[in-house]
């Protein structure tokens, strides 16, 4: 893993066989980051879990073993007591150039992964919505 800040802004590059979710952890423990935005990532993940929200209790996983391009992820990275919170979605295309996304939940790198965060200094929670039953933004 290599990365750089440059004033709000960070640059991340994970390598292939990274864990995408610890390396993004370890970065923003490093960088003391309360809140970030992903702004851009591109690579390629492997052995990756998709989820899809259709009602209150019932979330669907998927995993996929084969890689796949990562043509855009986003969401909100936030520190919730002494862990960070990552609520991801991502867009991934096969060799066939189909699409598939949603919910990211983990995710092995495959060759690389460039990603950028935009760093804030906002303080954000989340909340359980009984609604939902979803850990929803609190503003």
């Amino acid at each position: 893993m290599e990365y750089k800040q440059l004033a709000n802004i960070i640059f991340i590059r994970l390598h292939s066989g990274e864990d995408l979710f610890e390396g993004l952890h370890e970065v923003c423990k490093k960088c003391k980051v309360r809140t970030a935005i992903v702004l851009s990532a591109v690579g390629m993940l492997q052995d990756f879990e998709l989820g899809y929200f259709k009602a209150k209790g019932n979330y669907t996983k998927q995993r996929f073993k084969k890689p796949h391009e990562l043509v855009a992820l986003s969401g909100i990275i936030m520190k919730l007591g002494r862990e960070y919170n990552f609520h991801l979605h991502a867009a991934l295309g096969n060799e066939k150039k189909k699409l598939i996304g949603g919910h990211l939940i983990s995710a092995k790198v495959k060759v690389t992964a460039e990603l950028v965060l935009l760093k804030s200094n906002a303080t954000l929670h989340r909340i359980l919505d009984e609604e939902t039953g979803l850990l929803a933004l609190k503003l």
